[in-house]
């Protein structure tokens, strides 16, 4: 027996089965799509003059449909976005900040890049949010990991800060795909062949400027050859050690180095003062005996000099001289002692005669005058 249309097959009508109904779709059925344009055809009647569509009811969806498409064309620049207008896919000009029109799709369309905003790109750490700690940074050796000149292997998490060329939007939008990506790659690769140019002991310790500016340099040549339409605004290093299975052994070591250095420094202190000393010291001892030799010279020149007068003289007079050069001799020798005279020419046949000098009738004389005033005053 033939099944019918509306039987649902030999188990009676309805999607039924052998073992019962079969699934149901909950709410109410779709309708029909001829029961949907009849009505909207029964309604656009009743809105429409006279009931019926006609030349001027198209004419005027027609217009409407059109105007409508016209003022799709209309689209809004904010700020901080530049407007790229392309026609059929071509870029052809670039709409200003406000309020700016172009043909409606898909004549032309609009893209919207923010030119101004400054974008920052992480590379070997990554800032994790978590309800519970808050923001968490997470490291990622696979990046950060580099092979300095030396052969050493050091850490270093960095990030990148960029914005888009003003008068390059175009090579922006069409010359990269991935323009975040791009700039990623680009950093990761300029900062190893950096730290590869470098020893490790420079990058630990005072070559974060030279090697910031050298990271952004080289990425910025790169990014200009790629035609990238990016700026490089500042490349920031964030952490810079050795990796955390050495990093104790590294300290070690700098502790040491920095040992050194301080005895270096307090030796070479110690040297600039005890050397200057020395030096002063050799040219004093330097300096009088250069005076002492022109003093021992002069004396000796001198003393010939008198040598030869005086032997002048003595070929000239040798009684006189001889008898000159004894009584020098005499004066300069009893000059400073108490003399006494014996005399053997006087009457009695010999006698002792004190000799006093002028000075010391003075001195002997001045206490007796100064012992009489002080009495001539004691009587008045």
């Amino acid at each position: 027996m033939p099944w019918s249309n509306q039987g649902g097959g030999p188990w009676g009508p309805g999607p039924k089965g052998p073992w019962g109904s079969g699934p149901q779709s909950p709410g109410p059925s779709t309708p029909d799509l001829e029961e949907l344009l009849r009505r909207s055809q029964d309604r656009l009647k009743n809105v429409l003059p006279g009931g019926s569509l006609g030349g001027r009811g198209i004419v005027l969806i027609v217009v409407a449909a059109l105007a409508l498409w016209g003022l799709s064309g209309f689209y809004r620049v904010e700020p901080d976005e530049l407007g790229v207008v392309l026609r059929f896919g071509k870029y052809v000009r670039d709409g200003k900040p406000g309020l700016n029109y172009h043909l409606p799709y898909p004549i032309e369309t609009v893209l919207l890049p923010k030119v101004t905003r400054v974008n920052r790109i992480d590379i070997g750490m990554r800032i994790v949010e978590d309800v519970r700690r808050g923001s968490t940074m997470r490291d990622i050796p696979e990046e950060s990991l580099m092979l300095s000149g030396d052969e050493n292997i050091v850490d270093v998490d960095f990030a990148v800060f960029w914005v888009i060329k003003p008068d390059e939007v175009a090579k922006y939008l069409f010359n990269i795909q991935n323009p975040e990506g791009t700039v990623k790659a680009v950093a990761e690769s300029a900062m190893r062949e950096v730290i590869g140019r470098s020893e490790i002991q420079p990058i630990l310790t005072g070559a974060r400027q030279n090697i910031e500016t050298g990271v952004q340099e080289l990425m910025q040549k790169i990014l200009n050859d790629y035609g990238a339409g990016i700026q490089i605004t500042q490349v920031q290093l964030q952490k810079v050690d050795p990796p955390s299975q050495v990093i104790d052994a590294f300290r070690d070591v700098q502790a040491a180095r920095a040992d050194s250095e301080r005895a270096q420094n307090e030796a070479q202190t110690y040297a600039n003062r005890v050397i200057p000393e020395a030096r002063d010291r050799a040219a004093q001892i330097t300096q009088s005996a250069e005076a002492y030799r022109e003093q021992t010279v002069a004396e000796a020149r001198g003393q010939a000099g008198r040598f030869d007068k005086i032997y002048g003289e003595y070929r000239k007079a040798p009684e006189i001289t001889r008898e000159r050069l004894y009584l020098e001799t005499m004066e300069r020798v009893l000059g400073g002692t108490d003399k006494i005279i014996l005399d053997s020419t006087g009457a009695s046949g010999g006698g002792v005669v004190p000799y006093i000098s002028l000075d010391e009738l003075t001195k002997r004389a001045n206490p007796s005058a100064q012992q009489q005033r002080s009495q001539s005053g004691a009587n008045r």
